[in-house]
Order: structure tokens, then sequence, then C-alpha cells
């Protein structure tokens, strides 16, 4: 089930959305016309994605945005009447995936749905392997302490202390990371 959230000030503008939206798949539409209850709505309901206006009455699309993105993974449209290079920006910094024009072009909605949503998702594995590498420099800078506390009080060369290491790890069915972290407690 695919959801969207559409917030914009023109009631016009929603439904011309709203109706081309359900044609391109989407089983639910939730709907505001205004950035304070887009917010609300997308954290209270977390939809797939989001389309905002930027001139919205009370809390502006962009801010909207920037509120959305701290909790939430979503791609973001974003519609606007004026794209220059300060809205670009901000878009940019806020985190929105695309930029429509008013008044928008059918054709253009598809493409710029499937753009943000493989961008999100590309984003999403990169942080993913980002987070995995950290973890593992976070593991071997362990480990390399711990094998260089055996060598120093048990005089052991560095591969002995690597397969003392090793061979703990696996009689106790423990990570070479946690009987590291074991081996430096001990210090």
């Amino acid at each position: 089930m695919k959801t969207v959230l559409i917030c914009d000030d023109e009631p016009i503008v929603r439904l011309s959305l709203k109706n081309k939206l359900k044609e391109l798949g989407f089983d639910e539409i939730m709907e505001c016309g205004d950035g304070n209850v887009a917010v609300e709505t997308a954290l209270a309901r977390i939809p797939d994605m989001a389309i905002l206006d930027v001139a919205m009455p009370r809390l502006d699309g962009i801010s909207a945005a920037r509120e959305i993105r701290k909790k939430l993974k979503i791609p973001i449209l974003l519609l606007t009447a004026c794209y220059d290079e300060g809205t670009v920006k901000k878009a940019k910094e806020a985190g929105i995936a695309a930029i429509l024009t008013k008044p928008f072009r059918e054709q253009d909605l598809w493409p710029a749905i499937e753009l943000a949503f493989a961008h999100a998702s590309e984003v999403e594995e990169l942080k993913e392997e980002v987070e995995d590498l950290r973890e593992s420099i976070e593991s071997r800078k362990t480990i390399e302490r711990a094998k260089g506390v055996l060598m120093q009080r048990q005089g052991l060369s560095e591969p002995e202390a690597f397969r003392k290491m090793q061979k703990l790890a696996m009689d106790k069915r423990k990570s070479m990371r946690q009987i590291a972290e074991a081996i430096l407690l001990t210090e």
C-alpha cells in the first residue's frame, strides 16, 4: 500500500494532484492546506512520501519539510511557483528530493516520484554502509588495543596475541570485539 501526503493551500491543486496520484497507484492520499498540519499529519500517519507547496499559511513547505525530515526519512517533493536560487538552496538544505513548478505538468509528476524514491533508498543504503564501516573501524581499533595489551602483559608476538584472541572468541562463542573489550576491561 503506497501512501502520500499532499499539502497545498489551493484545493484545486490538491484535487488535481490527488487524481493523478490515484492513477499512479497511491492507495491512501492524505490532504491538508497548511504546513503545521502537514508536519502533524506526517508524524502521526507516516506516509511513504510527501508533496508540499512552498507558499502556505502558518508554516511554509520548506520549513515543514525540514521538520518532517528530522523524524522521517521519506522523500519530499516541493511544489512552487517561484524557483529562484534561494528557494532551490533552501530546498536542497532541507533534503527535498525534487521540485515541481506550478502549474505542474502531470507528465512531470511520475518521473519526479520515481527519482525521489530511488534517491531516498540510495541515501539510506549509503548511510547504512557508512555506519557499518564506522562499526568495523571501531572494532579494529578495539582489537588492536587489546592485542597490544596481551603482547605487553604476556610477552606475546603480534600473531600470537591475535591467535590467542581468536581462540578465545571461538571457545567462548563471542565476537573478536567482545573478547577485545573484555581484555581491555581487565587492563
